[in-house]
């Protein structure tokens, strides 16, 4: 049997983008990276002692957690002594950048699928696809358009993050209780307004564990992006590997490890809450009562004898 070249082919449409689109691909390049800039200069700003006090007061506010917290202020106290604090807040930076990507991309498409099932169909195996494809593989066209750096890193990061986003918020609205649904359309709103303020809502726990996955996905490929160039505590493993520098991997590792704790926790925390569902639900079943109670009882008329 002949050699099906599909990778001949593949590689052939990427070059022809890149020979038809570049302008595009640099205009990308240049927004990645003055919004990644921007954010990195936004954190970076306070002084660490500030920032880690931050860092506390987030996780005390989020979990109600005396351990947490203390955990939190010791470990990023731990991280700025080892002198990567520079390059945890650029591993920070890149996160948010393509979590908040991630998330505007994938809620929506998440939302369409819920509610169309020829959305859901054609968008189950584009996503089987993302989800199963090596990560490394991401690496490849990234750096064909954007070269070597911090962009490559966000775009590959993103791409491969979107998924989770997808999955639960799909998952989330179709959970969300029929007759609350119902009792909401039964006051005559467009459906804009049942999305906004009774679907989302009720299926917010289920959309923040896609965020706290995509934010997980996020880091993991943060440091393998660490391999193209991308700054950060992924160079910093980076460097200890391929220089064989055991205690560099190592603290590089550890400031990972703190990292990520840290976001699991408080994004687990902000989603974790089961009273909104409840409250939305009471709330709606009152609006009903009274909305009945103040409609005019209408007596059947009966039929003179």
């Amino acid at each position: 049997m002949p050699r099906i070249p599909v990778g001949t082919v593949i590689e052939s449409a990427l070059q022809w983008l890149v020979d038809n689109a570049g302008g595009f691909f640099d205009g990308l390049s240049a927004v990645l990276l003055w919004a990644v800039n921007a954010v990195y200069t936004a954190i970076a700003t306070p002084l660490p002692f500030v920032l880690i006090a931050v860092f506390g007061l987030v996780a005390a506010v989020a979990t109600r957690s005396v351990v947490l917290t203390v955990f939190t202020v010791l470990a990023f106290l731990l991280v700025d002594g080892m002198r990567l604090w520079t390059e945890t807040l650029e591993t920070l930076a890149v996160v948010i950048m393509a979590a908040a990507i991630s998330v505007l991309v994938g809620v929506p498409i998440g939302v369409l699928a819920a509610n169309s099932a020829r959305v859901s169909v054609c968008v189950r195996p584009v996503l089987d696809f993302m989800q199963t494809l090596p990560v490394f593989v991401y690496l490849v066209p990234s750096v064909f358009f954007f070269g070597i750096g911090v962009v490559p890193g966000i775009v590959a990061t993103t791409v491969f993050a979107i998924p989770p986003a997808v999955r639960l918020t799909e998952l989330g609205i179709r959970q969300v209780d029929a007759e609350i649904v119902e009792a909401a359309r039964a006051f005559g709103p467009r459906p804009g307004q049942v999305l906004r303020e009774v679907q989302l809502p009720l299926a917010l726990p289920s959309i923040m564990a896609g965020v706290n996955q995509v934010i997980m996905l996020a880091l993991s490929m943060v440091v393998v992006a660490g391999m193209v160039g991308a700054e950060g505590l992924g160079g910093v493993v980076v460097s200890g590997v391929t220089q064989f520098n055991i205690g560099l991997a190592f603290e590089g590792g550890i400031a990972v490890v703190v990292l990520a704790i840290f976001l699991d926790r408080v994004t687990g925390a902000f989603g974790g809450s089961r009273t909104v569902g409840r409250r939305l639900r009471a709330a709606l079943e009152a609006r009903l009562r009274r909305r009945q109670d103040d409609e005019p009882s209408r007596e059947p008329e009966h039929a003179a004898v």
